[in-house]
């Protein structure tokens, strides 16, 4: 199972998603290193799993303001064999290639993951994961609900024939909530999408979930919380 961590930025500072309340995150407490500062805790998730992929979501940026632009820059410069997966609201394709053009050549190692809760539009989805569009290779599709419910107003998760080749089942309510992973939900869009990658997130809290997750159909899993508190095992390269 492919591990990718993961950190939620809010206001700068990496902070503890819980279930989807994001007016509840408080800066992170972590048994791996000491404070929130974005670079030290990307560094040290990302060593720790053995992993060169990041996956981050700008908290301000999904909550209506701007993108954390300077933040984004440092941790790609100071970490040159990063891949960032990058979460920040996107409503449309046009908003992620605004992004692109202000980061510059450091845009090149970003995968823009566009949510079902941010999309606008079936025609945006569309866009967005159309082959013969600029860009669409890189970008990855988070299929998002929270408390049972879809956020869904682009119709995304029943729109399986735009669906590019990366796909997330985000389950928000099980973020950081000790509940487990939500296997049902990934074994529903395994059988509608048996040929993609289905990346989970939400519910991990040992090794035996991810066992669980990778025989329902996941080929990798979104963590923060279990590495945090010390309960997913430090991996070799």
């Amino acid at each position: 199972m492919i591990l990718i961590p993961v950190v939620d930025l809010l206001q700068g500072q990496v902070v503890r998603a819980v279930a989807g309340n994001r007016s509840a995150y408080r800066p992170i407490v972590s048994g791996l290193c000491q404070g929130s500062d974005l670079l030290t805790v990307a560094q040290t998730l990302c060593e720790h799993c053995a992993s060169s992929q990041l996956y981050l979501a700008d908290l301000d940026a999904l909550q209506g303001g701007p993108v954390q632009l300077a933040q984004l820059r440092t941790l790609l410069e100071a970490l040159p064999d990063l891949q960032l997966w990058l979460d920040a609201g996107f409503a449309d394709a046009a908003a992620a290639e605004s992004l692109r053009g202000q980061l510059g050549p450091l845009a090149d190692r970003v995968v823009f993951v566009f949510g079902s809760e941010s999309l606008h539009s079936r025609a945006a989805l569309a866009e967005c994961f159309d082959p013969l569009q600029p860009g669409s290779a890189g970008r990855v599709l988070s299929l998002d609900r929270r408390g049972g419910q879809r956020l869904d107003a682009a119709g995304c998760w029943d729109a399986v024939d735009l669906w590019p080749r990366r796909v997330i089942v985000m389950t928000l309510e099980r973020v950081g909530s000790d509940a487990g992973p939500d296997l049902d939900t990934l074994r529903e869009l395994r059988a509608k999408a048996p040929g993609a990658m289905l990346i989970g997130a939400g519910g991990i809290r040992h090794e035996a979930d991810l066992a669980a997750a990778q025989q329902a159909g996941a080929d990798a899993w979104l963590v923060a919380s279990a590495l945090h508190d010390g309960r997913l095992p430090r991996r070799i390269r």
